[in-house]
């Protein structure tokens, strides 16, 4: 059969040399019809809590966190509608931080990008930096540990939080208070929120939330100081918004959650011993790093000792900046990669995504198709493809014209589980 995939931000059609392939979607929902209206019914008509505008008296100072480049939040939609429901405020009271967690800072193009010129030259934007300590101030303590924020967001008189929903590679469900934790959050925050062990937990996985390690630490943490208003949304394949869940960040996030659920988790009878996945196109195939979540969600139905092959552009590369390539290049297996992590003392930066690799590498050999130069991706202990319909015939003729074949063309928007896995999730 042939198949259009997303990559980049364009498409191509592969050809896969067998019938016995099943394509795995979510339930694809509908776009609002009307989006902007659909925002402001969701924020004066809130799920457990006032009106948003009743929440910001004219006189207060308000920080609204947003997602960064690495995620599909369509900011430069919703903020001039949230701005034009808050138009009794001031620009200048109004600070809109960039919630980059461990992520590089994204450049005045790609916040203009992002947000529209009109946004960026009239608001004070900020990209949070959680490695300067003269941009942090104390939030709270929780387990023992004293949390930072960004000060703006500190020192603000009131809070709004803006997120996506989609299943989560280990939090479970993005959404929620992740925006502000680990978004927000200083360095040594969020390298012990990804410490090993948590990773390594089962419960840390996509769609469940019930016990997940990872999530709650994303609780305990976001919920230090108040947050007066959640923004979340969800969207389809085509980049439509498909629901708005606004108000209380608990109660706005579960409902988003379960809907989530209800369209994007996919139950299989039995494990397929070819995968094949994407990371849903720019921008999160932007590079390797981020298309960890792709092979993840391949990783759930893949035979042991199967193959994932994964399409993503990778046009940053591993990317240079933070550890993960070299966390790649300086070992020579998957095993070598955990043993270090599980002998460290303290987190690694980036850690976390090269141990998630490395552990759908223990269960499965992975391959590429990206622009990365091929000898980087062999480095990387991963085989490289250049001719993906080539390759495919090749290992159907090894493997057997007749294996199964699985294939996820939306990648981490597509949640396929083994029955019974989250059946009390």
């Amino acid at each position: 059969m042939n198949l259009v995939v997303p990559y980049g931000t364009t498409k191509f059609e592969i050809e896969i040399p067998t019938n016995n392939v099943r394509v795995i979607r979510p339930t694809f929902v509908e776009g609002l019809a009307d989006e902007a209206r659909a925002f402001f019914n969701a924020v004066r008509n809130p799920i457990g809590s006032a009106p948003l505008k009743s929440l910001i008296a004219p006189e207060d100072t308000l920080a609204v966190v947003i997602p960064d480049i690495t995620r599909p939040f369509p900011s430069k939609r919703v903020l001039p509608w949230l701005l034009d429901e808050l138009k009794h405020l001031d620009p200048e009271q109004i600070t809109i931080i960039n919630g980059t967690g461990s992520h590089r800072a994204n450049t005045p193009q790609e916040l203009e990008q992002m947000l529209g010129p009109e946004i960026c030259r009239t608001y004070r934007i900020v990209n949070h930096n959680a490695c300067d300590p003269a941009t942090l101030s104390i939030a709270g303590t929780t387990s023992g540990r004293d949390i930072y924020y960004n000060n703006d967001y500190v020192i603000s008189d009131r809070r709004i939080v803006l997120g996506f929903v989609e299943p989560h590679f280990f939090a479970g469900y993005s959404g929620g208070y992740k925006g502000i934790f680990p978004g927000i959050a200083d360095i040594d925050s969020i390298l012990h929120y990804h410490r090993a062990e948590v990773i390594a937990d089962p419960l840390s996985t996509w769609g469940v939330m019930d016990g997940n390690p990872t999530q709650e630490q994303i609780r305990n943490c976001g919920n230090l100081l108040p947050i007066d208003f959640c923004i979340n949304l969800t969207l389809n394949s085509e980049q439509q918004i498909t629901g708005f869940f606004c108000g209380d960040v608990s109660q706005a996030h579960e409902q988003a959650c379960r809907f989530v659920r209800s369209t994007a988790m996919v139950a299989c009878e039995h494990a397929y011993p070819i995968v094949i996945t994407t990371n849903s196109g720019y921008p999160l195939d932007q590079n390797l790093y981020q298309s960890v979540k792709g092979m993840s969600a391949a990783a759930q139905i893949v035979s042991v000792d199967g193959l994932i092959i994964t399409i993503a552009q990778c046009r940053e590369g591993f990317p240079e900046h933070g550890n993960f390539r070299k966390l790649l290049f300086e070992h020579d297996s998957p095993a070598a990669l955990l043993e270090t992590v599980a002998r460290a003392v303290s987190p690694i930066f980036d850690q976390w995504e090269a141990q998630k690799l490395a552990l759908i590498q223990q269960k499965a050999k992975v391959a590429l198709f990206s622009s990365i130069p091929r000898e980087e991706v062999e480095i990387a202990n991963l085989e490289p493809i250049s001719d993906i319909s080539a390759y495919l015939k090749k290992v159907l003729n090894r493997m057997g014209n007749d294996t199964s074949v699985a294939v996820l063309p939306e990648g981490p928007q597509t949640i396929p589980y083994l029955t019974g896995r989250l059946e009390k999730n």
